[in-house]
């Protein structure tokens, strides 16, 4: 199973010159949990907001550039590659970016998201889930709190 995770806002934004426009501690705390221990495939532009890789996962950075090396990473040129290199993982998880996510939605079977109930200045977008090819199986809603503060949801699509 290929898993798309993201957190996108009412627009379909996901950040804004290389970075999340939001702090909702709530959705970085599942994200971890989501994606321990797992493999995480992400394109570099995403990789390099992040900063270092995260621990107690496997991650996939695809480039373009073939010289481009980062240790204790797989690095990658293609969302293909980056698929093989997690085949020993029954569920890996593509972080994007925007790029990878318009490649990755066409053959990826689950969505797994964070809906920030806000609209943002942007320059990176989520794809628009075609409800033809995508069914919503659960949705958990969330006010705004003293730590998070947008209203949110988690929602989890399969492909129909």
């Amino acid at each position: 199973m290929i898993t798309i995770i993201a957190a996108i806002a009412e627009n379909n934004a996901l950040g804004k010159d290389n970075q999340l426009i939001w702090h909702l501690p709530a959705d970085l705390k599942r994200f971890k949990q989501v994606t321990l221990n797992h493999h995480i495939i992400m394109g570099r532009k995403t990789f390099e907001s992040l900063g270092k890789p995260l621990p107690n996962r496997t991650t996939i950075i695809i480039t373009r550039n073939p010289n481009y090396t980062v240790e204790n990473c797989i690095v990658v040129n293609s969302l293909e590659e980056a698929l093989e290199a997690a085949k020993t993982d029954e569920n890996p998880y593509i972080l994007g970016g925007a790029e990878i996510y318009n490649q990755a939605i066409k053959i990826a079977d689950k969505l797994d998201l964070t809906y920030v109930h806000h609209s943002f200045d942007a320059d990176a977008f989520f794809p628009i889930i075609d409800a033809d090819i995508w069914k919503e199986d659960t949705r958990k809603d969330f006010k705004m709190d003293e730590k998070n503060k947008y209203n949110y949801s988690f929602v989890t699509y399969s492909r129909k």
